[in-house]
């Protein structure tokens, strides 16, 4: 029985070793060859005679631009739900739903005969005090009254006015106006009903220019402002379309620390409606005639980053000091300068001083063989 354990224990053993054989052969020939001396990639890392090969990159100027992209609603330039400022029974209704309207313009009438008889009444009040007042001050004027007799007559007078001027306030309280220019949706109402405060008429709404709200990350606050000009592209519409910037959030949400940014579009044609999803773009800074490198090519270390260029066959090790960042490129704003040929592959076996064979070099963005 011990002789069978030793042996299934031995089996298990070299079936182990053989697994890791197969699992590890793979990564380890590149490096040690079959006769077990070093091949050409570890002897460059190990700073032996055969170079190391890498892919170069020529620095040349270029212009840097940080595009932000998001997401955004359009709005109408004003919107607001009509209804009336008293209650009462609707005698007329003035528009046809879908169609624009001027400021100004009636578009419902509620029922204002018994306001209209208390105003002829007044009328007829206020001419009677008139003639009174007229005549009181006739007789103040040869002494023959006295002040305080002309001043009641005077302020009944006013009273008369004063009543009148309120009665036609609640008159046009009946008349349902216009406020802007803009174009009414469906009516909720009918001739005939009875309406209230609370009873919404028809929604008016101005699209001629439309307002475009998106949100844009807070550490670009202090780069737009009013006039900032943005793109913005909109579902079946193959051009996008420009707008500018009028008003900026004094506050970031705290939710999603973004500030919410408002910009105004002509729509002279009045082609796109309020309510549809738009794709933002804002430019928010250019950098004309920079040191441009590919974001791959930057190393990350803890005393700050560094890159590696091509210099008399080896490379070297470059320490820098980064600026804007876009989604493919960084800005290098010391260390580098145009003609510098960057190193940009095996970023992870290179050092310094380890010789180098260029096997690609990217000149004017476009990648040529070396000789």
């Amino acid at each position: 029985m011990a002789n069978k354990s030793i042996f299934k224990t031995s089996v298990t053993i070299i079936l182990i070793l053989v697994l890791a054989g197969i699992i590890f052969y793979p990564k380890l020939e590149p490096v040690f060859k079959s006769n077990g001396t070093p091949g050409p990639q570890a002897r460059a890392r190990m700073g032996g005679g055969e170079p190391l090969y890498a892919s170069g990159y020529v620095l040349v100027p270029q212009n840097l631009n940080e595009m932000v992209n998001s997401t955004g609603s359009l709005l109408p330039d004003e919107e607001v739900d009509l209804a009336f400022e008293t209650s009462g029974k609707v005698v007329g209704i003035y528009f046809e739903e879908g169609r624009k309207v001027k400021k100004g313009e009636l578009l419902a009438k509620i029922n204002d005969k018994p306001l209209q008889a208390q105003l002829l009444k007044l009328q007829a009040q206020k001419k009677l005090v008139e003639e009174r007042e007229y005549r009181q001050r006739q007789l103040l004027d040869r002494d023959a009254i006295s002040r305080e007799s002309y001043d009641q007559v005077a302020t009944e007078l006013q009273s008369t006015e004063a009543d009148i001027m309120l009665i036609e306030a609640r008159i046009d309280e009946t008349e349902l106006r216009a406020p802007f220019d803009g174009s009414v949706g469906l009516r909720m109402i009918s001739e005939g009903a009875f309406a209230t405060t609370q009873t919404k008429i028809i929604r008016l709404v101005k699209t001629r220019p439309l307002k475009i709200e998106f949100s844009i990350p807070e550490r670009y606050s202090g780069e737009v402002e009013p006039g900032f000009p943005i793109t913005f592209v909109v579902d079946g519409f193959p051009e996008p379309f420009q707008a500018k910037v009028y008003a900026i959030d004094p506050k970031v949400d705290i939710n999603t620390r973004t500030i919410l940014v408002r910009a105004l579009y002509p729509n002279t044609n009045e082609e796109l409606k309020p309510g549809r999803f738009a794709s933002v773009r804002a430019r928010l800074s250019e950098i004309e005639n920079a040191v441009s490198i590919p974001t791959e090519a930057l190393i990350a270390e803890m005393s700050g980053e560094k890159v590696f260029i091509f210099e008399n066959g080896k490379a070297k090790e470059i320490k820098v000091e980064t600026g804007l960042r876009t989604e493919s490129h960084i800005q290098i704003r010391e260390g580098l300068n145009f003609g510098d040929t960057l190193l940009t592959t095996a970023i992870l076996q290179l050092r310094d001083d380890l010789p180098v064979q260029l096997d690609t070099l990217v000149t004017n963005h476009q990648p040529t063989p070396t000789e």
